[in-house]
């Protein structure tokens, strides 16, 4: 899955645009102008991204970017966590399982799972190529 959702930019004043993501309807910020809307917007996706994690709850497959539509991508390692949440959710594993066949300890696997603590990018790789997935690392133009 790609982690970058489209979302819809509104002028309600002057000095202030909202933005709004379809897809995570929790997901609403602000800024005085595009830049910075943009900016609070990468923000409020990578922490709505994070509090679906901590509460175990689903993270939506990004919507279709629609005209008018900006698409904004959840920063690089939160994406990686999500990847490794949703994948992991999916296998139907136990943490104490899914430890076991990384070989590491309990504790290992709850860090790796919590979108707040730092995990090496390899360590994620690896945990996901014991789920049967692959993380890809992509650069485009901005």
């Amino acid at each position: 899955m790609r982690f970058t959702y489209p979302a819809r930019l509104r002028h309600t004043g002057p000095d202030e645009i909202v933005i709004s993501f379809r897809d995570l309807p929790e997901c609403l910020t602000s800024g005085k102008d595009v830049a910075e809307a943009l900016a609070e917007a990468a923000d409020a996706l990578e922490e709505a991204i994070a509090g679906r994690i901590d509460d175990i709850e689903p993270i939506p497959t990004p919507s279709a970017r629609r005209a008018g539509e900006h698409q904004i991508a959840v920063p690089p390692d939160m994406a990686a966590k999500a990847a490794l949440a949703i994948a992991f959710h999916e296998s139907g594993l136990t943490r104490l399982a899914f430890a076991a066949c990384l070989g590491v300890d309990d504790k290992v696997v709850r860090r790796m799972l919590d979108p707040r603590h730092r995990t090496a990018a390899s360590r994620i790789h690896k945990a996901l190529r014991t789920l049967g997935r692959e993380l890809v690392v992509e650069t485009r133009a901005a």
